[in-house]
C-alpha cells in the first residue's frame, strides 16, 4: 500500500475516536419531571388519617413489597407513590376502614453509584433534581485523567439494564450508576 493510504487509515482511526457519543435509548432518556418509580430499596412514609397504628415508615424489600398491617404484603415496585395510595386505599376499604384517606410519600431514595475517575469514587445518597454534574461533585471531583465532558451511565429499566454515554448535564436518577471514563490524551 501507498504512504497515502497507511496515512488516510491511521487519520480515519484517529477521528472514530472522536466521534459523537451514541444516541441514548429511549428508556434511559429521563426528564426531571416524569413521575417516578419505586423501586427495592425505596423508603415510604405512608400516613393514613385518623390511623396512627398504620402510619409508618415503610421500606420497599428486595421482593418488591412492603410490609403494612391489615394490608399485609403489597406489592410497590415499578408503581408511582400516587399508584400505591390507590391501591392502599382500596385494600383498606375492601373490609377495614369505611373511607380511608392515604398519604405516600418518598422518605428516601435508593442510591446512585459513580464509578472511575473520580476523587471519591462509592455509593452516595441521591438528591432530588441531580445530573452527572452534581454526581460528581458529590464525589469529590474529577481526578486529573477524567474525561471530563461526557460520562458513561447505566440504568435499569424492568429487567433490562441499559448503558449509553451522556453529557454532564443529563438527569441522573435513583440506582443509576455513573461511570467516569479515563481520557486519552
Amino acid at each position: 500500500m501507498s504512504r497515502f493510504t497507511w496515512t488516510a487509515i491511521a487519520l480515519a482511526a484517529a477521528l472514530a475516536g472522536c466521534a459523537a457519543p451514541r444516541a441514548v435509548p429511549p428508556p434511559l432518556a429521563a426528564a426531571f419531571d416524569e413521575p417516578y418509580v419505586l423501586a427495592t430499596g425505596d423508603r415510604l412514609r405512608i400516613s393514613v388519617f385518623g390511623q396512627p397504628n398504620l402510619s409508618n415508615s415503610y421500606t420497599v424489600e428486595p421482593d418488591g413489597r412492603i410490609a403494612m398491617p391489615l394490608v399485609g404484603r403489597y406489592e410497590v415496585v415499578n408503581k408511582t407513590p400516587d399508584q400505591v395510595r390507590t391501591g392502599l386505599e382500596a385494600k383498606l376499604k375492601a373490609g377495614f376502614l369505611r373511607d380511608p384517606n392515604v398519604s405516600v410519600e418518598i422518605e428516601g431514595y435508593r442510591p446512585f453509584y459513580i464509578l472511575g475517575e473520580v476523587n471519591s469514587a462509592g455509593q452516595y445518597p441521591y438528591v432530588v433534581g441531580m445530573t452527572a454534574q452534581n454526581a460528581v461533585a458529590i464525589a469529590s471531583g474529577f481526578s486529573p485523567r477524567a474525561q471530563k465532558d461526557r460520562v458513561e451511565l447505566t440504568r435499569r429499566h424492568g429487567d433490562r439494564v441499559y448503558k449509553a454515554e451522556v453529557p454532564l448535564t443529563y438527569p441522573v436518577r435513583p440506582g443509576d450508576t455513573i461511570t467516569v471514563q479515563e481520557r486519552w490524551f
